[in-house]
């Protein structure tokens, strides 16, 4: 029962995305709704029947990769750490349908879409929902680098979505950028084959220690293009080109996610990094937060601000995959308690964002002023985001944060109170500055962009209530599912 459940969460949105893309605009909206509801009804049912143990199953062999590697190759898993990411995938993808409903559509002031084009849209979401979620149940490197390719096909696809030339260039970036680091994924399941005749997660302990830092290594560097990190940070901000509802769903879900899942995975698998890799990783987390940081001040772009701002979060989750590799249990917890506490107050900045260049036509910083007067819910989405995502209690990513602070302290030596102070610094500057942007963009006397008559039309409101109570309550959900990781 459970793996055809299980079976069913990748193939109704994949069905739906077909049946999408030949159906017009409101019959197209029609299926990928319901097939997204499925999906995370199955998702729900699912996690809560397995958690807090174990479950795996074989689909079929491949017998040409030979008896060891080829015998089960297809299958799904699904244990706590891949229930972390499921749940987080199939909700916030059911939301950035239903949100997508008004907002893809002719009533758009920032940008206007046709019946065909809304049908092209939900294809190719629906397509990116399939490709992460196979990205979550995957039960070994192999399917894993499938689906991961495939979320870099969507991605591309929805950057581009609007055709303009700025568009394009940016999915285009977007798909050479992330498709190097599928590059370095190819060769860890080549020295995996070679080396073991096995795709299995738990295979690379079983690599000599050169074999086993060079892999590791390899996946660091798929991590670091997928999760736009140091040096390859560059695409992500680009990527704002498309349709903000995709750049919510992006950001708080879905590719960059999985850059940080694919670290996790692996070093929960054997928690064997060499030591010289995992400080290397912790090192370049930490980086990456201040060189984002250092963005912060010169955007005029609220999408791109909100991109360097997932850019600093996703080295939060790789600095707690690193304080697992070096020993501390506390740390990873926090590391990937962070992918949901992140995911819902982003995906509320993100969709707050949206709903201005729904109603106003403009996410100019310096254009907007006195949204709050016209559109309250929309402005107490936002202030709330802001504080999930900086980690002000009782908010989502306190708690997160709260676990990694821990950990860091766990180390010893003067490293622990080191790295305390740089993270407690980060989050101050954070929350300082997106409170500044916050008040601009609010209050004060309105803008001539923003006299609009009200908030966003009930589906966009609907989904930005959701997401404040998914700010509040998300810890609750996350924090049983991390306890038993590092056991």
């Amino acid at each position: 029962m459970l793996t055809t459940a299980l079976v069913l969460i990748l193939i109704l949105p994949a069905m739906g995305a077909l049946l999408a893309a030949a159906l017009p605009g409101r019959p197209a909206r029609w299926v990928a709704t319901s097939s997204a509801a499925a999906a995370t009804a199955l998702a729900l049912w699912c996690v809560i029947a397995v958690y807090p143990g174990v479950h795996r199953s074989s689909l079929g062999s491949l017998p040409w990769l030979g008896e060891q590697a080829g015998r089960g190759i297809l299958g799904v898993l699904l244990d706590p750490l891949s229930s972390v990411l499921l749940l987080v995938v199939a909700v916030i993808g059911l939301l950035t349908v239903v949100y997508s409903l008004p907002y893809v559509s002719e009533t758009n002031r920032g940008h206007s879409a046709g019946p065909r084009d809304q049908s092209r849209y939900y294809f190719w979401l629906l397509f990116f929902v399939a490709s992460m979620l196979g990205v979550a149940t995957a039960p070994n490197f192999l399917q894993l680098f499938i689906c991961w390719e495939l979320t870099t096909l969507c991605s591309w696809a929805l950057i581009s979505y609007y055709r303009g030339e700025t568009s394009l260039r940016a999915g285009f970036k977007a798909l050479v950028m992330t498709h190097v680091g599928g590059v370095f994924f190819l060769l860890v399941l080549l020295i995996l084959f070679v080396e073991t005749r096995s795709f299995e997660f738990d295979a690379i302990a079983g690599l000599a220690p050169p074999r086993k830092g060079l892999v590791f290594f390899f996946l660091m560097v798929a991590a670091w293009a997928k999760a736009a990190q140091v040096p390859f940070h560059t695409w992500l901000p680009d990527a704002m080109e498309a349709p903000t509802p995709v750049s919510a769903y992006l950001h708080a879900a879905a590719m960059v996610k999985a850059g940080v899942y694919l670290m996790a995975r692996s070093v929960s698998s054997g928690w064997a990094m060499p030591q010289g890799l995992a400080i290397l990783l912790g090192a370049m987390a930490v980086v990456t937060m201040y060189l984002a940081l250092s963005y912060y001040f010169r955007q005029d772009d609220l999408k791109r601000l909100l991109a360097y701002s997932t850019i600093a979060h996703l080295g939060y989750v790789l600095l707690g995959v690193a304080l697992g590799a070096v020993g501390s249990t506390t740390g990873f917890r926090g590391g990937v308690l962070h992918i949901v506490c992140h995911g819902f107050g982003k995906a509320t900045l993100f969709l707050c964002a949206g709903a201005i260049v729904y109603v106003t036509g403009s996410r100019s910083i310096s254009a907007l002023g006195g949204l709050a007067r016209s559109m309250p819910l929309t402005a107490t989405a936002f202030f709330v985001g802001i504080l999930a995502v900086t980690g002000v209690p009782p908010f989502a990513c306190f708690w997160s944060k709260f676990m990694l602070l821990a950990g860091a302290l766990e180390l010893p030596g003067p490293i622990g109170p080191g790295l305390l102070a740089l993270l407690l610094g980060e989050t101050l500057i954070a929350f300082g500055w997106l409170l500044y942007i916050a008040q601009k963009v609010f209050l004060g006397a309105p803008s001539p962009a923003a006299r609009v008559p009200s908030d966003p039309p009930l589906a966009m409101r609907a989904t930005l209530v959701v997401l404040i109570l998914g700010c509040v309550v998300a810890p609750a959900i996350g924090i049983p599912l991390v306890e038993p990781l590092g056991r």
